[in-house]
């Protein structure tokens, strides 16, 4: 569990990590250099599930020296299997990330929703899901990484 006592913002209290993978933790179907490093890290205190559309069909073998789990979404109506999934974990007990409108519903119900624009962008629905907005997904992670720089963004 990480926990960190933000004024204003109030307690938070993390154990699962959910993200997207197509242009979230990867561009182009490839894992971005510096993520498995930093998930791996985060599993130490943080359980890690990548629910994915897997537009490049990469994110299993991408991600298989990762301690994660990863759910490749079959169907449709995948912003509504992320969210449900969010929300069976326990949603105040989650941090999200995402790009894309398929991740706005688990970004708006996760206890921190973090909107993340790598080179294959970001959707203005989901920016206006989240709770922070970073530039890139190892900036994101490193809010987790280094605590105090995400109580710096959110406390009030």
């Amino acid at each position: 569990m990480l926990e960190i006592d933000i004024p204003g913002f109030g307690a938070v209290k993390l154990k699962h990590l959910v993200s997207d993978f197509t242009g979230t933790l990867s561009f182009n179907g490839k894992l971005i250099p510096g993520v498995k490093e930093r998930l791996n890290k985060l599993s130490e205190s943080l359980s890690i599930h990548v629910l994915t559309s897997d537009t490049f069909g990469t994110s299993k073998a991408e991600l298989k020296d990762a301690h994660c789990e990863v759910h490749v979404l079959e169907g449709e109506y995948h912003d509504l299997q992320k969210e449900e999934f969010v929300e069976k974990l326990g949603a105040i007990n989650v941090v999200a990330y995402g790009n894309g409108n398929n991740d706005r519903k688990m970004l708006r119900v996760a206890r921190v929703g973090i909107a993340v624009t790598e080179a294959e962008g970001c959707s203005v629905d989901i920016l206006m899901a989240a709770t922070v907005h970073v530039t890139s997904i190892n900036a994101g992670l490193d809010l987790l990484i280094n605590p105090k720089r995400l109580k710096a963004t959110l406390r009030y």
